[in-house]
């Protein structure tokens, strides 16, 4: 069984073509701007067998085309690592694209395991500079960089996602050392530049958290173009979602 936040069908952000977006329960990480702060606590979400999921597959598969497929995040879904090595052999058999989105925090057997049978991984890389990294999400970043490696060393098909947010992950020295990191990994597709924005502040506001962000503002075209100049000085494709 897996502990399900959310499904969405027919997204568009989550990986290649029109996909099923299962999102799960449970993070650990905590970033400061996180647009879904009800998927932190691994309590609270709902049960579902992986027949169901794989049923449910079956039946968008008509709008996958191509490309599409299922992409499963979060929260983190690496915490589920052993639960969704049999969901996605059931894809796999059935002949769905199955996508990973993941903080790379955690890299075990189990998500080793999984990995044999994912097509693409979207890495969510938060910040280059570890005590940087630390104040936007409360623990380190040498275990997302570890991952990234092993990802490389696999020769695992990689999209990266970064967050630009300002006056914590926009410096230009930052994203230089960032693209520096990767160079040389063949495996990274491509790079997603996730402007910052504020959907889900109004979420904060029923757990009764404070927004710890509310003094940012929303990037400007200005700083997502320097953005993606500096990224496309490293990685042969940079997108701005």
């Amino acid at each position: 069984m897996l502990n399900v936040h959310s499904i969405e069908s027919l997204g568009t952000y989550d990986g290649p073509g029109i996909r099923l977006v299962i999102f799960l329960q449970g993070c650990n990480f905590k970033c400061l701007y996180c647009a879904n702060p009800d998927t932190i606590a691994y309590e609270g979400g709902k049960s579902y067998a992986v027949e169901e999921l794989v049923q449910m597959a079956q039946r968008q598969r008509p709008f996958f085309g191509k490309r599409g497929g299922v992409t499963v995040s979060g929260g983190e879904p690496l915490m589920q690592a052993k639960e969704l090595i049999e969901l996605f052999r059931r894809l796999k058999e059935e002949g769905i694209n199955t996508c990973i989105d993941t903080n790379g925090s955690i890299l075990t057997s189990a998500s080793k395991t999984l990995l044999e049978h994912t097509d693409l991984v979207l890495l969510d890389i938060k910040h280059i500079d570890g005590s940087k990294h630390k104040k936007l999400t409360g623990v380190s970043n040498e275990r997302t960089l570890a991952f990234a490696d092993y990802l490389a060393g696999i020769n695992q098909s990689t999209w990266i996602r970064y967050v630009l947010v300002p006056g914590y992950s926009d410096d230009p020295a930052d994203l230089h050392a960032l693209g520096r990191r990767l160079t040389g990994m063949n495996n990274i597709e491509k790079l997603e530049i996730q402007p910052y924005h504020k959907l889900g502040v109004h979420k904060y506001e029923s757990l009764g958290w404070p927004y710890e962000l509310s003094g940012v503002s929303a990037n400007t075209p200005e700083q997502l173009n320097v953005a993606k100049k500096i990224f496309e000085g490293y990685v042969k494709e940079v997108v701005v979602n």
